[in-house]
């Protein structure tokens, strides 16, 4: 992973309480080899008269992920939802009023609604490249039609059988 000074990036919480959230921020300077000063670009600083500083370690950091753009989620899609200043990583469990959509959180056991413009598909940054989460879950569907046979009847999220 390049990052250098300046770099925008996320930043995963490993925090009780966060687990499962990523919050935006970019780079100010390299603290030795594995750490990061950054600084965030929604969360305040204690005294709330400026952005949060800190020193993160370069594993809780990863680029930002590129935008896809979705109308709409299946349920069962893995999405990240935009709250408290920050993206959770939740499931769609369901859809109200059109374009409004339950997300349940695993890390915490809470379901809240959200509208389609407060969600983005999940990914996860491997071996340097973005992977979105649907596109995990049809490669394991390609795997199983192919290996497995016609006669199981798993359902993965963002594919239909």
């Amino acid at each position: 992973m390049d990052i250098s000074v300046g770099s925008c990036v996320e930043i995963c919480s490993n925090e009780d309480g966060f687990l499962g959230s990523y919050y935006g921020a970019k780079v100010i300077s390299r603290v030795g080899k594995e750490k990061f000063r950054i600084e965030y670009t929604t969360l305040l600083a204690n005294d709330q008269k400026g952005p949060l500083k800190e020193v993160v370690r370069a594993s809780d950091l990863r680029p930002m992920p590129p935008q896809i753009r979705v109308s709409s989620f299946n349920v069962l899609d893995k999405v990240d939802a935009y709250d408290l200043d920050g993206w959770w990583v939740g499931r769609v469990t369901g859809r109200r009023d059109g374009s409004k959509y339950v997300v349940h959180f695993e890390c915490s056991g809470d379901e809240y609604v959200y509208p389609v413009s407060a969600l983005r598909v999940h990914q996860e940054y491997e071996n340097g490249q973005w992977v979105p989460s649907q596109q995990k879950t049809r490669t394991l569907q390609a795997f199983d039609n192919k290996n497995i046979g016609s006669r199981n009847t798993w359902r993965f999220p963002g594919t239909t059988h």
